[in-house]
Formats: structure tokens, sequence, C-alpha cells
């Protein structure tokens, strides 16, 4: 279970004499069951690591054809009110208020210390509502936070996604305009829609993904949840996949995992997503840690999060990270072998002055030094789709 990638992502052993913590379970538990889902805890959740097929077919699958990974888990939202842009943008910074009907977007909850909180999807949606995508293990952290102000709804239901292909000829996109009214093709990366799938209506259909790949997320009710992962099962080219791969494709694609390589310690500005901050954003510095974040961009990190390749002995998270003559310079926050390129892959964070692209640097596996390449991400490229 520890070499698939998956390692700082499943939820560890309580502490002893305390009671253990029922897991919850998705609408489809018992489908990830009869498939031969090997379920493990994560965030509270009993969730898939994988299946029979293994982790390496399910990853390289996933790269050429399409999977099915169910994140039913995460929290969904709904914040309704006249002034619910103002509100999201109290909270995080990106600038929501510029987003068109149907528009969504990466952006982060922080602190006053400019701490990253949580990354999350909000979406201004062509209803009267905004619908923001939290991560589970943020999940009551967060809605603590946007309670305070009443103005939302947490949504019931199943949320299933569609992971597609890498290679050309858009097999996700085939597959699921066979059940679709709407025409996918114009509905690019980051766009949702409500629409009926397969037959099942009020489905929340977004182009986006955690793989790099073109892909779909299915907001879906709980209660024809099973239906709809049944029939997109039933196509021979759709199969399946669990925490493992939905780990290594995410590295490979350079996207962070909130917990190793984002948290309430880092800052938007040492995790290289500044990007998620709007030019309004930053000119009024109306954000939480505004102030800290803004000056670390003028005088810049001390810190910076990077790419690492190597051969050798596989990287893992909370490794040191050593400059060429043998100096503590950072520490591995991801890492495992590449399915797709067979090498390894990490990320972490160095001191400034060793982020650079090709400088080399070593990596402290079972005590002994191997060396390590700063590499720029994505590792793979990534296929996000935009219409024409």
């Amino acid at each position: 279970m520890l070499r698939t990638g998956c390692r700082a992502a499943v939820s560890r052993r309580p502490p002893q004499g305390s009671a253990p913590r029922r897991l919850k379970r998705t609408p489809l538990d018992a489908l990830h069951r009869s498939r031969g889902g090997r379920m493990v805890p994560f965030a509270g959740w009993s969730l898939p690591l994988h299946y029979e097929q293994g982790h390496l077919q399910s990853h390289l699958h996933t790269r050429s054809r399409c999977s099915l990974f169910d994140v039913s888990h995460m929290l969904q939202t709904r914040v309704y009110g006249q002034d619910r842009i103002r509100f999201m943008e109290s909270l995080v910074v990106g600038d929501i208020a510029e987003l068109k009907p149907g528009q969504g977007t990466l952006t982060l909850l922080t602190n006053e210390r400019g701490g990253i909180m949580d990354d999350l999807i909000v979406t201004n949606t062509l209803e009267d509502h905004l619908y923001v995508v939290s991560n589970a293990s943020c999940a009551d952290k967060d809605l603590a936070i946007m309670r305070v102000h009443g103005c939302l709804n947490p949504v019931g239901g199943g949320k299933a996604v569609s992971q597609p292909p890498a290679s050309p000829g858009p097999s996700m996109a085939r597959v699921l305009q066979t059940g679709l009214s709407d025409d996918l093709a114009k509905l690019s990366f980051m766009n949702s829609i409500t629409t009926t799938v397969f037959g099942v209506p009020g489905c929340r259909v977004t182009r986006c993904g955690y793989t790099g790949e073109d892909g779909v997320e299915i907001s879906v009710p709980a209660g024809r949840a099973v239906e709809l992962a049944e029939q997109l099962l039933g196509v021979p080219e759709v199969w399946p996949a669990g925490l493992a791969a939905r780990d290594s494709l995410r590295l490979e694609a350079g996207l962070c995992l909130y917990g190793n390589d984002i948290d309430e310690t880092t800052t938007p500005a040492e995790a290289g997503l500044m990007w998620t901050l709007g030019k309004r954003r930053r000119m009024a510095m109306d954000f939480p840690g505004a102030a800290i974040i803004m000056a670390q961009v003028k005088e810049k990190p001390k810190r910076k999060r990077v790419g690492l390749t190597s051969v050798g002995p596989p990287i893992r998270p909370h490794m040191a990270i050593l400059s060429s003559e043998g100096t503590p310079v950072g520490t591995v926050t991801s890492g495992c072998p590449s399915p797709s390129l067979g090498k390894n892959i990490a990320m972490g964070y160095v001191e400034a002055a060793h982020s650079r692209a090709g400088t080399t640097l070593t990596v402290e596996v079972r005590k002994k030094q191997h060396p390590a390449l700063v590499t720029k991400m994505p590792f793979v490229p990534t296929q996000y789709y935009m219409a024409k």
C-alpha cells in the first residue's frame, strides 16, 4: 500500500486508548467492493486504493483510455445571497467577480498569516449561487468558516469523476457525449453546466480534473450515483480507479495534495501558486494574509516548491533534500515512481537559491544520498481542453 504514492494521504491509526473513528462510506461503496476495490481509510472515509488490475495498470489506462474515480468524499457547498461574491472574496485570494456564468476557478482559502487553509474550486453557476468544492480533510474547517455568514447550503449527493485519456482522440468526451444532450465540445476547461447524464437529471458536469488529463467531474444525486456509475463502467474502455492512481497521476501533473504539498504553514508565493491571485485582488490586497503574501512576492520567498526527478530508490515524503555539498536545503512533500516516465518524481520545498530548474541536489533515502535533479513541472504535459 505504501509503495503506491498514497503514503501520506492514508489516514493514520488513532492514538492509543481513543475510540476508533467510524469511517464514512460514499454512495458507491458497495460497487467498489463488488469490483474488488481494496478499501482503505482516507480523510475519515472508506475509499478504494486500487482494484484487481493494480495501481500501475490503472494509472497507464487512465493516461491512454478512460477511468472512473469516486470523489464523493469531497465537500460540496452552495453559497447564496446578493453578497455571495463579496463574501467569498473575503475568504479566498481569487477574483471571483470576474468569473463568467458557468465558469470556475481554483482558488486558495488563506489565513491572516498568509498560510493556505485549503485549495477550493469555486464556480459561478448559471443559477443563483456559487458552487464550492473543498477537500475532504478540510471539510469541517471550511464549512465552519463559511457558516459564519449563514448564506450557504451543503450539498447532499454523490460526486463521481470520469477521467479521460492523454492520447489523441478524446475517449472521455466520446464516452460521455453518448449520454449527454448538450454538446461537450462547447464546454471548456473549468466550465460547468447542469444537465442530464445517461438519463439522470440534475447532474452538474464540470470540465476539470486532478490528473492533468481532459476530464469531467459529475455531481449526481446520491440516490442515482450507482446507476450512473454502472452505466459508465458498462463501457469496456472505462475502468474504475482508486486513490493510488489518482495520487501518482496528479503528481505527474505537478498538482498539489493538501496536507502534503500545501498547508497552513505554506503561502501561495512559496508554493508557486501566485497565478491564483487576480490582478485586481493583488492591487486591492483585501484577502486574508495579503500583506504577508505580497511582501513575499516583492522580497522573493526564502523557499520554493520544486519538482525533482531521480533514478534508484523511490523518493518519499519527509525525506531530506541536500545540496551537492551535503547541506540540508529542504524536504520532500510528495514522491513516487512515475508509471508514465519510468523514473522517480517528487516535489518538495527547498531554499530559493537551490530552486532553479537543472540544479543537481541529493535526497537522503535510507541514510544514503542519491542524486536528484530540480525539474520543471508538470512532469507529464497536461491535456486540458479549451473550446474553439
